[in-house]
């Protein structure tokens, strides 16, 4: 039973309640964009929660805030990072050398001949124009 929970955490599907007002069901991957339209709506209801530190998610009265972090689920998650951080498993990663190397390149662009001034600014007019709005009109006139 414990593994169809832990799959039913992660339906994007699943309907979960509005701490604002409770008569909202929500799916779940709506939920946070719901909460922000909720908290705007229901200023007073907003004063009496806290957001848990571990899940923005996790809306609970300020009172019961503290009980909320010392049982909240996602309090593992943060603890396992911190644990990953301190033994230097981020730091080897991120440290890892990497074997790429560039191909051989013959081109050399600073011998490359350039040409005037005036004639690139005259290409550039020929080829690319000012705006959209600049572009002629080639097709034919829809009649109304």
């Amino acid at each position: 039973m414990e593994l169809e929970d832990d799959f039913d955490v992660l339906d994007p599907e699943r309907l979960i309640q509005c701490p604002y007002n409770k008569h909202h069901q929500i799916r779940a991957c709506r939920f946070p964009y719901h909460l922000v339209k909720c908290r705007k709506s229901y200023p007073e209801v907003a004063k009496e929660l806290a957001t848990c530190p571990f899940n923005a998610r996790h809306l609970v009265p300020q009172a019961d805030l503290s009980d909320h972090i010392m049982k909240c689920n996602d309090k593992g998650f943060i603890e396992q990072d911190i644990v990953n951080q301190s033994s230097g498993f981020q730091r080897e990663q991120m440290n890892a050398v990497s074997t790429w190397q560039a191909p051989p390149c013959d081109e050399d662009w600073e011998t490359v001949p350039v040409p005037p001034l005036n004639k690139r600014i005259a290409c550039l007019q020929e080829y690319v124009p000012l705006s959209p709005c600049h572009t002629p009109y080639h097709g034919k006139a829809k009649a109304s």
